[in-house]
């Protein structure tokens, strides 16, 4: 039996499902085996909320449409949520709490019996409090329960023909704030922009824009640092310093994720 098979048997007896879908190829991998096992049963959700990229939520769409999943789209603002927006080292947990709480709310809704997500068995190794409060909404991980590790979702994904097989990760744009700096909308607005800017600029698919206290910090792994010459940084400078930024640096140690999970003074 191929892991593949082992992944669409735990939905077996399943009445209704419902896939917490962001734009990433784990959930994706967990739709596709959920709508091969139990067709209009399955259901895809996406949470449409404000530290979401237009470009995650368009590739969200992008993969429902491949699969031939339902997709709902919960729309809220976690901007909303003091606990959420003072950015300490529970963002996170208290992020991920909430959405758990929209995703049970509408599950009832629709006489959904198990929700489920995409975290895998390379998340568990890194520091992810929101693993655990969607866990204590009941949500459940059917990659880490059949054994998932990135790679073999990866190729798993590639088999099967979804396109968001060999996408870089990503995560919310939130986590571009360190901690202690307050998450607000004007931020996220400005680092969503100067990541678009920076791709289409350089064409690097793994871009993240750290907001340092109004400072633009660009990571891209460190194979890509090259594609930083002199007239792309000037080009970049003006761009950002445009739309909020005071100033604009490369990272030269490239791309790390958590690097900046620190409080700041």
């Amino acid at each position: 039996m191929t892991t593949l098979e082992n992944l669409a048997n735990w939905f077996e007896d399943k009445n209704k499902v419902m896939i917490a879908l962001s734009g990433g190829v784990d959930s994706a991998l967990v739709a596709y085996a959920a709508f091969q096992k139990l067709g209009n049963s399955a259901i895809a959700v996406t949470a449409d909320y404000k530290t979401l990229s237009a470009e995650e939520l368009d590739t969200a769409k992008q993969i429902c449409s491949e699969i031939g999943i339902q997709q709902l789209l919960l729309d809220y603002s976690e901007l909303e949520n003091e606990d959420f927006t003072k950015n300490d080292s529970n963002r996170c947990f208290h992020c991920r709490m909430e959405l758990g709480e929209h995703l049970v709310k509408l599950a009832n809704e629709h006489n959904v019996d198990v929700i489920v997500d995409g975290t895998n068995l390379d998340d568990l190794g890194d520091f992810r409090p929101g693993i655990e409060a969607l866990k204590q909404n009941g949500i459940r991980s059917p990659l880490v329960e059949t054994n998932f590790s990135k790679s073999k979702i990866r190729e798993t994904a590639k088999m099967i023909g979804l396109s968001v097989h060999d996408k870089p990760s990503n995560s919310c744009l939130a986590s571009r704030i360190p901690w202690g700096q307050r998450v607000t909308a004007e931020k996220l607005i400005r680092i969503e922009f100067s990541e678009t800017i920076v791709k289409q600029l350089t064409n690097v698919k793994q871009v993240r824009v750290r907001d340092i206290d109004g400072s633009a910090r660009i990571e891209v792994e460190k194979h890509m640092i090259s594609k930083f010459d002199e007239m792309i940084l000037k080009q970049l400078t003006e761009k950002l310093k445009m739309i909020g930024f005071n100033s604009v640096e490369v990272d030269q140690e490239g791309y790390k994720p958590g690097k900046i999970n620190v409080i700041a003074d």
